[in-house]
């Protein structure tokens, strides 16, 4: 589990660790760690030397980091030129050192010619204390490398980011990689888009730094907590999940979270609901009953997708609630939360899973804005339950203030259906004794997981995100060492 440091903790630890090294020492190793992705990036395409890289040079480290950087590949036969956006502000030693490589120093008016003969852009504009989006003349470079099709590779964030939110309001970068120092930061994960893959270089930051603000899931993390049967294992005691979800006009939510629930666990599912027929057609295995009253006992449900919000609906929840079992409440059941004070009520404090998208979450927690992991935090503790809160960056909260974030690895899983079998997975988790924060972790990385090996560069219905859960499980467990 790797972990995320906001803009403010990064600069505290820094300033710590400045005064400690000598002067200069921590730039030039930043510049050669963004050095070598730089050659990398170049490589891909041939002969290093001879290659053009053009840099764009902001006020402050990022320039100064780009401008050694520039310095180093001059010496391995780069062509560089460094566009100075603020030129009497320019890091003085950077300058230097790129001058004596016999680099080139041009303004930006020159730099919007230079920009698009490039084979590579450092984007060195704004760094982790800069807010906003682009300005003049940096917008227009940006636009030209852009226009022209040229990669940038940003200095430990894409310019025009916001470091802590990943939002952006106007022109900004996006990267085809960034290389960061020290420490990944929120941008990273919750705009990983516009970072592209990150490459954390190490300046010795990490014995000053302190409690993450969130983390990260990695595979072997969630490999390794993923519930598998063991020799003394039946159907029963591996957790049985309960699902109640669909309805006479959404029968594909039952058929898809009561498929999730047994491709996720070996156990035994259990479901209730008018769309029984349906899933009994598509998943034999399952025990398909009319109502949570006749379903039987289970350890855990999962319950909203496609249940209606009438009355109907709420008897369905209210009778979900009423077992007094882990639950995971989806869809139209976060809509009814909203609606009635009394379930909300009902779920404080109890081991339960919200899992809204951005809509849903404004009607039972107020707008999400811009600080999703804000948002989610403030969600998890005013209900007293875990949230997820659904988007290309998926991020999980727990009322005790801890706080995960999952960056999609693509934006596949963004069609109908594949809430409903996110949902199913959570119930399974949670059925199998994985507590809220975990289930709700484990669930997403492996959903994300799904629905990129069931798209494989393609659009895919949530029927084959649904069917690509076994590999990706197989795939977590790999990573964590796992038998068999």
């Amino acid at each position: 589990m790797r972990g995320v440091w906001t803009a403010q903790q990064v600069r505290d630890a820094e300033a710590v660790l400045l005064g400690r090294t000598p002067e200069g020492a921590l730039m030039r190793r930043a510049a050669f760690g963004l050095a070598v992705q730089a050659r990398r990036m170049l490589a891909a395409g041939g002969p290093v030397a001879g290659r053009r890289v053009v840099l764009l040079v902001g006020a402050g480290n990022n320039g100064g980091d780009a401008l050694w950087a520039g310095a180093d590949l001059r010496r391995r036969g780069v062509g560089v030129t460094a566009v100075l956006l603020n030129p009497e502000r320019a890091h003085p030693a950077g300058l230097a050192a790129l001058v004596r490589a016999g680099g080139r120093v041009v303004d930006a008016q020159a730099g919007v010619v230079a920009v698009p003969g490039a084979d590579l852009v450092i984007d060195g504009i704004v760094g982790i204390s800069g807010r906003g989006a682009l300005r003049e003349p940096a917008a227009r470079l940006v636009a030209a490398a852009d226009g022209a099709g040229v990669p940038v590779l940003a200095v430990d964030l894409p310019s025009g980011v916001d470091p802590d939110t990943g939002a952006v309001d106007g022109p900004a970068v996006t990267a085809a990689a960034t290389v960061t120092f020290g420490a990944l930061k929120p941008v990273h994960v919750l705009a990983a888009a516009r970072c592209g893959p990150v490459h954390l270089v190490d300046i010795g930051l990490t014995p000053l730094l302190p409690e993450p603000h969130a983390h990260v899931l990695d595979a072997p993390d969630v490999g390794s907590r993923w519930p598998v049967p063991g020799p003394a294992d039946d159907k029963y005691t591996q957790g049985v999940t309960g699902i109640a979800a669909g309805s006479a006009l959404y029968p594909g939510a039952a058929v898809l979270a009561a498929g999730a629930a047994a491709l996720a666990t070996s156990g035994m599912v259990r479901f209730a609901g008018s769309a029984a027929p349906g899933v009994r057609d598509h998943w034999p295995e399952v025990v398909a009953t009319g109502s949570i009253e006749e379903a039987g006992r289970v350890q855990a449900w999962a319950v909203g997708p496609g249940i209606g919000t009438d009355e109907v609906g709420r008897e369905v929840l209210e009778a979900a609630i009423a077992e007094e079992v882990p639950l995971c409440v989806d869809a139209d059941g976060i809509t009814l939360l909203a609606a009635h004070d009394d379930l909300r009520e009902a779920l404080r404090g109890r081991p339960v899973v919200l899992t809204p998208h951005d809509r849903e979450f404004a009607r039972v927690a107020g707008e999400v804005g811009t600080d999703r992991i804000g948002a989610a935090r403030r969600a998890a503790a005013e209900l007293g339950v875990t949230v997820l809160l659904k988007g290309n960056a998926t991020v999980v909260a727990d009322p005790d203030g801890r706080a995960l974030v999952q960056p999609a690895p693509s934006s596949w899983a963004a069609t109908a259906g594949s809430g409903d079998v996110l949902t199913g997975v959570i119930g399974a988790l949670l059925a199998a004794g994985l507590e809220p924060w975990w289930a709700a972790g484990c669930a997403a990385y492996v959903h994300g997981l799904a629905a990129e090996l069931a798209a494989r560069g393609a659009p895919a219905p949530a029927s084959r995100l649904q069917a690509a859960l076994p590999e990706a499980i197989r795939s977590v467990r790999a990573a964590a060492g796992c038998a068999g």
